[in-house]
């Protein structure tokens, strides 16, 4: 059974119901240990959401729910350990969530891995465990939340992938092939609930400031200005507006996707990269 991490003492679901834009509604947010979804869980909570903190490993969500609790905020923050390639965890863990929180209204897909290595040098290892957490883990969360959110005929799905699901990029395959994979597959679904009401979108970063990022650039004092700049040898596109991404670039867009004013949109993909692949 995924253990629950408690934030604070168990309450009945609603009961901290907040303020602010996601007041009353409930979050599952996976890969919130840190970067991207650690951001994403911030701004639900600072906007009255209820979220459900999942991660693999369990101090950093433990940590961010201590400390959003302790900060006093409009919205709650609860920590599960979860690992998004096992589906029975899955089930069980969002199940859990609808009993101790309450009715789920938005699924953010952010738990991703990353390995490097030419087409042809990457392991069968290094290819399988990335489709298990960054595809199939994307389908597990994915088809459990959805499942429940169309029998309530309401309920959001975003799915963080990669500008790099489409662009070619060297060294990425596998990656790229995973995250190109998990944007269709959230389009499809979406297309499949979209009578029942519920809004499936991808939002696509270019290169952020995560640990992710970070353990590319291996410590080289010059990575950031790289990236920036792009690399003709490996047909890297630069960043037209001359930055790096913060994880709280890609909250926003998620959290866009995620309100009542995207309550038009559906089966689309939102690339914040500051105009890398020049789409």
């Amino acid at each position: 059974m995924p253990e629950h991490i408690p934030s604070q003492s168990p309450s009945a679901p609603g009961e901290f119901a907040g303020h602010g834009e996601f007041a009353g509604r409930v979050a599952l947010v996976t890969g919130a240990g840190q970067g991207i979804g650690e951001a994403v869980v911030r701004a639900l909570a600072a906007r009255g959401a209820t979220v459900a903190a999942t991660d693999r490993a369990a101090a950093g969500v433990e940590a961010l729910a201590a400390e959003l609790a302790g900060a006093g905020g409009p919205g709650r923050v609860v920590a599960y350990r979860l690992d998004v390639t096992d589906a029975a965890a899955v089930d069980a863990v969002v199940a859990r969530t609808e009993d101790e929180l309450g009715p789920l209204d938005l699924l953010v897909n952010v738990a991703g891995i990353l390995r490097t290595a030419p087409a042809t040098e990457l392991t069968d290892q290094d290819w399988a465990d990335t489709f298990a957490v960054n595809t199939t883990g994307v389908f597990h969360t994915s088809r459990a939340a959805a499942a429940r959110m169309a029998e309530r005929r309401k309920g959001c799905v975003v799915t963080v992938a990669s500008n790099a699901a489409g662009i070619p990029r060297t060294g990425m395959a596998a990656y790229a092939a995973s995250k190109a994979a998990a944007a269709m597959f959230t389009k499809c679904l979406g297309l499949e609930v979209a009578r029942s009401g519920v809004r499936c979108n991808v939002v696509a970063p270019g290169s952020t400031d995560t640990p992710m990022l970070r353990g590319m650039g291996e410590g080289r004092p010059d990575a950031e200005r790289a990236l920036i700049d792009g690399d003709l040898a490996s047909y890297k596109n630069g960043i037209p507006l001359g930055r790096i991404a913060q994880p709280e670039d890609i909250a926003d867009a998620v959290l866009f996707l995620a309100s009542d004013r995207a309550r038009h949109i559906t089966m689309q993909d939102i690339y914040v990269d500051g105009g890398a692949t020049l789409r």
